[in-house]
């Protein structure tokens, strides 16, 4: 029977299923086509059975199952005629990988019709094995293989030698056999031979050592002179693509040659006057041209080192900039992304054209433009750069901003020169409309501000001016400034500190708090809490204005926010009761350690510091913080059982927002230090165990739930708390005591939750006395490896009876051997306490050199009581 008159029936059920309007209908109709199928299988139909293979592949193409059918594909595959071996092989391709069994049963028919005498019966056997072999496959017919890359029909050794590349992929022991034969093929005439060689040879180099100095010495004068002959040949009409003859077969020979010279100065010797040839003579106004450019100059970089040649690639990828096609901007800049480590001077040329890249309307051009001008910044030209990159964050889109702005900021602490200037620019920043910038970025202005003695008088008054012109949406702005103009007010109003470059001006008392009272009407509730700190501060730096100070914080009593209500209450009693400790208690802060505060950000410093208990070190301003008896004589404190001892320099950092950071002695005689009492004053609560750096009082800000959670976020809290120095707080006014921390109950012990060879989980537990189902977990993690984890993240599920959560973690980058940790805290309820054990699936991502590690366990050994 002729095979091709069974298209009919293909046709209709084609037909049929197109003129189905639904998804129902469709598979009812190949539901029925199956069933015919299965019927004419089950009966042994031979006269059918390629027309049955063909449909089966149109079925198997709308993503209905098949696999039914897979033993008729080895019987037309075992016919004697071409069309049946023709459909039985397509059938094959698509519905069988080398995943299934049933392929081991095609193997032996594969074999004959490899060693068969009609040509096209061999090729139809080379092509499905260069797309299903398995390795067990390539293992027993790479013989027959390796004879047919010496046939005599160019179109068979082209087929022989894809099928090759299969083979040393699956197999890569098998390569030595193939080395010499893929030599000759570089000798053929026939360019598709001649490209299914080039890529033999490739990926022969990639997985065998001995095959890559094989051709290095034997093949590399010849590709380098059969490539200079390609690049000067005349019209060629059946290998010409817009003018350049056989684009694809000169890639082919460049990406070989850029394997070839890699790590070996002789042979790039030897291949550096075709490339110089290549890359001046090809045209650029083709997109073929354009291709080739691109593979050469990739060669280039990855040769061993040419001065000359290095330049001329990273001119044409300057041309490639000045191009209007954005997809070659593109691979331009990524080009020259990876050639900045060869030849970062050559690249530094065409600074200008690649900043325009910024300014694109593309926004992936943008970002790649943008990560190159990163790259490009050093010392000398940092100044040029960043006030073009500041000029265009003016006009830039919403969408690109967050990216200029962070690449900005990073660049501006990386390489300013001076302090005057990074202050000027991190103004200018924070100066735009809606400004991006994070939270630990306006942080390390402040820390720098503080460290810089002789620019606090500048500084606040940049910062006023800046502040004076600020909309809305400049949160950032108006924090930096307001809480520079509360520790520096009297500077601002004074005119001290003054710069040779700075115009006189004049700013009265009203002036500085006018600016003060406008921030606090901003809805950011961190921005009004600084707002009242600043007030509270400016009270006494602007004694004339303490009782307009005084009327705009009793405003806030009113406030639903209970940190700023509270707050309101706290600072009216301070300023209109007791004046006389009003000095001590909002003085300067002491100057941040920048070393502390640049090892928090990069992971490499602990989360706190202890604060020493000796003396107190001497402030900017000349003036030592005294004791404070008058602090306890209005919290009616016995004076005789509450010594006051000195404060000590940590100490001072709990001014800024009245927090105690000191640690207590659980004692009958509680000693408090002036700023202990100070804790008192404000209502916080149980003093914590432990003090915290700046970043982690201006961190507190950002959590808006009062100051009971700023207490969690600055410190852990010990349980072993003395609940006497909870019940000596008193309110000013006589509100109670106030809302102290959760008590915890019993503690249980750590345990080893998750270890392998580079990473290690260690959980501790504690419960909460009123509600032992809870269990709160914080789990450590310490990289064992010399390698830094950066993107670190942690996931964990449990079964129904517990719930799960998980707080942020204390960062994304892990310290190499043990010099750091990341934390992150559970909360787990167990629906079934005491009746059932707590489990726990973990799955841990993170990356390390480049690479993306994931790593999974299970946790069985939480203590029986949880």
């Amino acid at each position: 029977m002729n095979p091709f008159s069974s298209g009919t029936r293909l046709r209709d059920m084609i037909r049929a299923v197109r003129a189905c309007k639904t998804a129902a209908e469709e598979r009812a109709v190949v539901r029925k086509e199956c069933a015919s199928i299965r019927a004419d299988i089950s009966e042994n139909d031979q006269d059918y059975r390629h027309r049955n293979l063909a449909k089966l592949m149109f079925i198997h193409m709308l993503g209905y199952p098949t696999h039914f059918g897979q033993m008729e594909c080895l019987k037309l595959i075992a016919a004697p005629g071409f069309p049946e071996k023709r459909i039985g092989y397509l059938g094959l391709m698509l519905l069988l990988d080398e995943r299934q069994e049933v392929l081991m049963l095609v193997t032996n028919s594969i074999k004959q019709d490899l060693n068969h005498t009609n040509q096209y019966i061999v090729g139809l056997a080379l092509c499905a094995l260069g797309n299903i072999c398995s390795a067990e496959m390539a293992r027993d017919l790479a013989p027959e293989v390796e004879r047919l890359l010496q046939f005599r029909d160019p179109n068979i050794r082209k087929k022989a030698a894809l099928c090759t590349i299969r083979i040393i992929r699956k197999v890569p022991d098998l390569a030595e056999i193939f080395i010499n034969h893929a030599a000759a093929l570089l000798k053929e005439k026939h360019h598709g031979v001649l490209l299914s060689g080039v890529q033999l040879c490739t990926d022969l180099c990639k997985v065998s050592p001995e095959s890559l100095q094989h051709f290095r010495n034997k093949c590399t004068d010849g590709l380098a002179k059969f490539l200079k002959e390609l690049a000067n040949s005349s019209y060629a009409p059946e290998y010409d693509v817009s003018g350049i003859t056989d684009p694809f077969l000169q890639i082919r020979v460049l990406k070989l040659l850029r394997v070839l010279g890699e790590g070996d100065a002789d042979t790039s010797d030897a291949m550096n006057d075709i490339l110089a040839q290549v890359a001046t003579k090809t045209e650029s106004n083709k997109n073929a041209g354009n291709a080739i450019l691109y593979e050469c100059v990739a060669t280039i970089f990855s040769v061993e080192d040419n001065g000359g040649l290095r330049v001329l690639a990273v001119n044409i990828l300057g041309r490639f900039l000045s191009s209007h096609d954005n997809n070659i901007r593109y691979v331009a800049l990524n080009m020259l992304t990876k050639a900045i480590s060869l030849d970062s001077q050559a690249v530094q040329r065409h600074r200008a054209t690649i900043l325009e890249c910024v300014k694109d309307p593309d926004a992936s051009i943008r970002k790649r433009a943008l990560e190159l001008v990163y790259l490009l910044v050093n010392e000398s030209n940092v100044k040029s750069l960043t006030k073009e990159l500041i000029d265009y964050l003016e006009v830039s889109d919403s969408e690109f901003k967050s990216d200029l702005t962070t690449k900005v900021c990073s660049i501006v602490e990386k390489y300013s020169p001076d302090k005057k200037w990074y202050i000027d620019q991190m103004v200018k920043i924070l100066s735009q409309d809606r400004c991006y910038v994070k939270d630990e970025v306006w942080h390390a202005l402040i820390t720098v501000i503080t460290n810089a003695s002789d620019l606090h008088g500048y500084s606040v008054r940049a910062l006023y001016k800046a502040a004076q012109e600020a909309g809305a949406q400049q949160d950032t702005l108006v924090r930096v400034a307001v809480w520079c103009i509360g520790e520096y007010g009297d500077m601002l109003v004074n005119n001290a500190g003054m710069l040779d470059v700075e115009d006189p001006m004049t700013v009265t008392e009203d002036d500085a708090v006018d600016v003060v009272e406008a921030a606090l009407k901003h809805r950011d509730i961190t921005t009004q809490a600084m707002s009242l700190i600043a007030l509270l501060k400016l009270s006494s730096h602007c004694p004339s204005c303490a009782k307009r100070i005084n009327d705009i914080i009793l405003l806030q009593k009113k406030s639903f926010v209970l940190e700023l209500q509270q707050r309101a209450l706290e600072f009216n009693s301070i300023i209109a009761r007791h004046e006389k400790i009003r000095s001590p208690l909002v003085e300067r802060m002491p100057v941040l350690d920048e070393a502390a505060f640049s090892g928090r950000r990069t992971g490499s410093a602990p989360a706190t510091v202890s604060t020493s208990n000796g003396t107190l070190p001497k402030l900017s301003n000349g003036v030592n913080k005294p004791t404070s008896p008058p602090l306890v004589d209005l919290l009616d404190l016995d004076v005789d059982d509450n010594p006051v001892p000195s404060s000590s320099g940590g100490d001072l950092l709990q001014d800024l927002l009245g927090l105690d950071l000191s640690a207590t002695s659980g004692s009958n005689h509680v000693q408090k230090s002036g700023t202990d009492a100070l804790l008192d004053l404000l209502s916080i609560g149980n003093p914590p165990a432990q003090s915290s750096t700046m970043l982690d009082i201006l961190s507190s800000l950002d959590d808006k739930k009062g100051s009971v959670s700023a207490i969690d976020k600055l410190s852990s809290h010990s349980s072993a708390t003395s609940s006497a120095v909870g019940s000596s707080i008193v309110n000013l006014d006589g509100f109670g005591p106030s809302q102290s921390l959760p008590e915890t109950g019993s503690i249980h012990p750590s345990i080893v939750a998750f270890e392998s060879s580079s990473l290690k989980l260690t959980f501790t537990f504690s419960k909460e006395a009123q509600n032992p189902a809870t269990t709160l977990i914080e789990a450590i993690f310490l990289n064992k490896s010399a390698d830094i984890y950066s993107n670190f993240v942690f996931q964990a599920a449990v079964p129904k009876f517990l719930q799960l959560h998980l707080d942020p973690a204390s960062g994304n980058s892990l310290p190499s051997n043990c010099n750091g940790s990341i934390t992150q805290k559970l909360r787990v309820s167990n629906s079934q306490h005491g009746k059932k054990s707590m489990i726990m699936r973990i799955r841990i991502n993170y990356e390390v050199n480049g690479k993306t590690i994931l790593e999974e366990g299970q946790i069985n050994n939480f203590p029986r009581d949880l």
